[in-house]
């Protein structure tokens, strides 16, 4: 069972242990909901006994007075450690989730982002594992838990009579049929929501990342009527959603209000007919009210469950992809760096790189120069395993990159990009990216070194002043100088400068 929640719903084996307890305590709860049913029954045939032999009915009230409050502590016992296993456990797991997530994407090779765009990535982050909370602790347990629970209910039922049970059950195998056999429907309202929000996602980030392009051509209009349409088209496949949700699910839970009339139609034949006691036909319509209510969170829980799952899958497309890796015992015998008939291409059948063979020796300064497009920044990244070849090799030291760990080889290049990216930090932070246990004096020295250190000093706070993104401080070349300001104080053995003029 551990191992098949494992796979069904994407988590860790402690998640799906949790996951097991959560289910067990939610089915005990909703059995434990029929003691209420049966210290009324016991309260009513003491009731009858006092009529019939003519006692008082307060005989034995603090009786049970006391047995009411014993059944309160117990459910609020029950309740309690149903909480923890759903609420606290599921909380847990999501925190792992996240950091697997984040973990697994560190370690997958830049080709994996080339071909999902970042909008889409933040949505499984955020939008998808919020859900997932969600469903984890108010969806997948109570509905295993009401499933067995409804089983063990109705096999009682049977027990004590037969016509009844069937009165009061035989709706539950048709309003959950009307619920499941909408899945098909429901999948495709689904997946055409997940994409309308995606180009929603899309349309919004690529306004933030260009709207100075966008000012600058005057295409502000053009692109707000392109988002309005996009969230139009949200909008309507959201509610559509719903309503296919919503149509379905309050269906079934009204279908399934149709068994009190029959637990009534039937329990009153049969009481007339002196075949069922007035006590049996009580119990009955009382357990018959207790049973659906848990019958109709399962019918909800059916459909989120079905609207969820696209959202595993998602997610399972991350967890699943292969992650780069290395030998830990690594000792290249220097630092030459041989590339050995390596071919590379972005997409089948448009070659970047056709059998490219050279050595850039340790000790000298290797220059790629070439065109635009003639692949020089593709080399560059395949040495850091941005990219995998489809074919050769690339050697450090006599050592293929593919056996060194991605940390490991992230610690032996220091790399300069042909566009720096400045983090929203301070300038002395943004420096020190570059060895984090560096001193001020290393950093200052660093910063004289790329010949950015008066500039920094003419700056409102010096080093602690924050720049990002966006910055209004230093400009382009000065970014690149403090990405080359990294590269110094990093001192790495290998130093890749793309595009260095």
């Amino acid at each position: 069972m551990i191992k098949t929640f494992q796979h069904i719903f994407a988590l860790s084996e402690k998640g799906a242990k949790d996951l097991v307890k959560a289910v067990i305590w939610c089915f005990v709860c909703n059995l434990a909901l029929m003691f209420p049913v049966g210290a009324v029954l016991f309260t009513v045939q003491h009731l009858l006994g006092c009529l019939e032999g003519g006692g008082s009915p307060m005989d034995g009230f603090w009786l049970y007075v006391g047995f009411a409050l014993a059944v309160l502590i117990l459910l609020f016992v029950l309740h309690w450690f149903q909480y923890a296993s759903l609420y606290i456990a599921t909380y847990r797991e999501s925190a792992n989730r996240r950091v697997s997530l984040a973990e697994t994407l560190r370690r997958l090779p830049l080709s994996f982002f080339g071909n999902r765009d970042l909008s889409d990535l933040t949505a499984t982050m955020i939008a998808d594992c919020s859900s997932l909370d969600q469903m984890f602790s108010h969806y997948v347990p109570q509905l295993f838990a009401s499933i067995g629970s409804t089983l063990v209910i109705g096999a009682c039922m049977f027990t004590c009579d037969w016509r009844m049970a069937l009165a009061v059950l035989w709706v539950v195998p048709v309003a959950v049929a009307l619920t499941a056999g909408s899945k098909k429907i429901q999948d495709a309202f689904g997946t055409k929501n997940i994409r309308n929000k995606r180009a929603v996602a899309d349309c919004i980030q690529e306004g933030l990342e260009t709207i100075r392009d966008i000012k600058a051509c005057h295409r502000q209009e053009r692109y707000l009527d392109d988002l309005e349409a996009k969230l139009s088209a949200m909008e309507g496949s959201s509610i559509r959603s719903e309503l296919a949700t919503g149509v379905f699910v309050c269906s079934a839970q009204a279908f399934l209000r149709l068994g009190l009339a029959t637990t009534v139609l039937t329990g009153g034949a049969l009481l007339l007919a002196g075949e069922l006691s007035f006590l049996y036909f009580l119990g009955f319509l009382f357990a018959a009210a207790r049973l659906y209510d848990p019958l109709g969170v399962v019918l909800q829980n059916i459909a989120a469950t079905f609207n969820t799952k696209l959202q595993i899958e998602r997610m399972r497309s991350i967890l699943e992809q292969p992650v780069q890796t290395g030998k830990e015992d690594f000792r290249p015998f220097g630092y030459d760096i041989t590339f050995d008939h390596v071919s590379f291409s972005y997409r089948e059948g448009a070659g970047v790189l056709d059998d490219v063979s050279f050595t850039a020796k340790q000790g000298e300064v290797t220059a790629l120069i070439g065109p635009s497009g003639g692949g020089k920044s593709t080399l560059a990244q395949l040495l850091l395993r941005f990219y995998e070849p489809q074919a050769g090799s690339i050697r450090i030291g006599g050592v293929d990159i593919r056996d060194i760990p991605p940390d490991r080889l992230a610690d032996l290049v220091a790399y300069v990009f042909q566009d720096s990216v400045l983090f929203t930090d301070t300038i002395e932070n943004n420096i020190r990216m570059g060895n984090t246990a560096a001193t001020m004096a290393e950093v200052e020295q660093a910063a004289k070194n790329a010949g950015i250190h008066e500039v920094i000093q003419a700056l409102p706070k010096g080093y602690q002043t924050v720049v990002g993104r966006d910055n209004a401080y230093l400009s382009g070349g000065e970014k690149q100088r403090l990405a080359i300001a990294r590269v110094f104080l990093k001192d790495a053995p290998i130093v890749i400068l793309d595009e260095a003029t």
